[in-house]
Parts: C-alpha cells; sequence; structure tokens
C-alpha cells in the first residue's frame, strides 16, 4: 500500500523556510523571543553571542531559533570558511604580521578631546604604530594657535590637527583659518562631537538625535536615545560597536587619512 503523510496541507501552502544567513561578525539582529537586539561577536559550535548598544553579552542557540534582520526572519548559521586572503587592519590597510613600532617621529596628530583619540586608536592605531606617529588630545582648540606656535612645526615635524564641527562660519573654523604655518595642516569634519561620526546603523539607532541649542549634547544625546545619563559609560559603549573604518562615516576618514599623509610625508 502506498504510503500517505499525515500532512495533507498542499505544497503552496505550507510556510516557507526563514532563508540563512550567516552570522559574520558585526551582523546586527533581534532575538524576537527576548526583545535582546545586538552585533554578533562570536559564532561557535550551536551558539551565537550577540553584544548590545551598553556593551552586553547574550548567548542564544543558533538552531531552531529564528532571528529578525531589518524585520525579516532569518535563520542564523555558522558563516563559511572564506579563502585566505590578506589580513587588514582596521583602517583596510594590508596587516603587516609581527612588525615592531617605529620609534616615534617629530612631527604630532593633534586632536580634540580624549574620545576623539580613541576612536582614532581604534581604527587606525596599528598603522599609526607602524609609522611611528603619536596622537595627542588637546581638550579643546581655543588656543590652537598658541599651540601650533610653541610645538613649532616644520619640515622634519609636521603637525596635523582634527577639529570637531568645522563648518563655514563657526568658532571653529574661524581659529583654524588663523593657523597659517606651511608644516601645519587642520582639518576638520562637520559633526558636533566625534560621536556622530560613528555610523547610526552601527549602533543599531536610526539616526543621531536632534539636541536642543543650550543642552549639553551627550547628555541630551543619551537621553533622547533613552540610554543611562552617564556620558563615560555611553562613549564605550559607542567605541565598542567600532570595529572597522566600514563603521565610521567616510567625512571623518578622509580627515584622519590626509593627516596621516601630511604628518609622514618625507621632508623635502
Amino acid at each position: 500500500m502506498r504510503q500517505y503523510s499525515p500532512d495533507l496541507t498542499p505544497p503552496w501552502k505550507k510556510p516557507k523556510p526563514a532563508p540563512e544567513v550567516p552570522a559574520d561578525p558585526g551582523l546586527v539582529v533581534e532575538e524576537p523571543g527576548t526583545g535582546f537586539c545586538g552585533a554578533v561577536i562570536r559564532c561557535e559550535a550551536g551558539t551565537v553571542t550577540l553584544e548590545d548598544r551598553f556593551g552586553k553579552h547574550r548567548v542564544f542557540p543558533l538552531e531552531p531559533r529564528g532571528f529578525l534582520l531589518e524585520g525579516r526572519v532569518v535563520t542564523l548559521v555558522r558563516p563559511s570558511a572564506a579563502p585566505s586572503r590578506p589580513a587588514r587592519t582596521a583602517s583596510g590597510s594590508v596587516a603587516v604580521p609581527g612588525a615592531r613600532a617605529r620609534v616615534a617621529r617629530a612631527g604630532r596628530i593633534y586632536v580634540e578631546g580624549r574620545h576623539d583619540a580613541e576612536l582614532v586608536e581604534r581604527v587606525w592605531g596599528d598603522d599609526l604604530r607602524i609609522e611611528g606617529v603619536v596622537v595627542e588630545y588637546l581638550e579643546g582648540v581655543d588656543d590652537l594657535p598658541a599651540i601650533v606656535a610653541d610645538f613649532g612645526p616644520g619640515p622634519d615635524a609636521r603637525l596635523g590637527v582634527l577639529v570637531d564641527h568645522l563648518v563655514p562660519g563657526s568658532k571653529e573654523s574661524r581659529i583654524a583659518a588663523s593657523v597659517t604655518s606651511d608644516h601645519a595642516l587642520v582639518v576638520g569634519h562637520p559633526y558636533i562631537d566625534i560621536w556622530e561620526a560613528v555610523k547610526p546603523s552601527s549602533l543599531g539607532i536610526e539616526a543621531w538625535p536632534r539636541v536642543p541649542r543650550g543642552q549639553d549634547w551627550k547628555t541630551g544625546v543619551c537621553r533622547a536615545l533613552g540610554w543611562p545619563e552617564n556620558t563615560g559609560a555611553a562613549w564605550q559603549g559607542i567605541l565598542g560597536r567600532v570595529r572597522s573604518y566600514r563603521d565610521l562615516e567616510p567625512e571623518l576618514l578622509g580627515c584622519v587619512e590626509r593627516l596621516i599623509d601630511h604628518v609622514t610625508e618625507p621632508a623635502p
């Protein structure tokens, strides 16, 4: 006798299986059962580890659980082994395994604050060590002309400065224009703070919120996004989601690359 399946549902009415998506590091998904949303940081046999924007980790089984990716249900699977390629640094440069840090150059790159320095280190740190470039932070650029004069840039000691909110008509643009040394390069990004140079998509948010004038910008961002109003902890959560240049806006990438080129340019 012919055996029939007890399931008589026509094939065209059966739900389609969720598409399989490799759980590559950095992929942002939501576990619908708990509402936990985070980026993949590790995928091992049978489990995936997610990290949310506050740095909290959760481990979930891969099967038979479904995850939400941009609103659609998917099945996460272990990434297949990729063909061997040259290793890359976080900035996208070809890595030099075993390379030792070069003795520091006389030239420097100055940034406005500690968060700026930490972000530059996160993405360009390997490149800067090979080139022997030191990054220092200033706690603001109001006294930039005097700082540049005190440094005394020259052909063998070039100075690069990264400025926040360098847009026409801003206080920062007037300060930058007052630096006239041929051996000092001042460039900047358009964002109010270096936080904004991190892509919202890398943090699992739609956009950086607008903060009313007169309100501390970082505190206002935390409040608008429902984060604890602890800007130090918030920054560590943001920095933890930056894994490579792909997590940063192009306006910042171009600025830092120009500064590195300027500082490492051979003396004539």
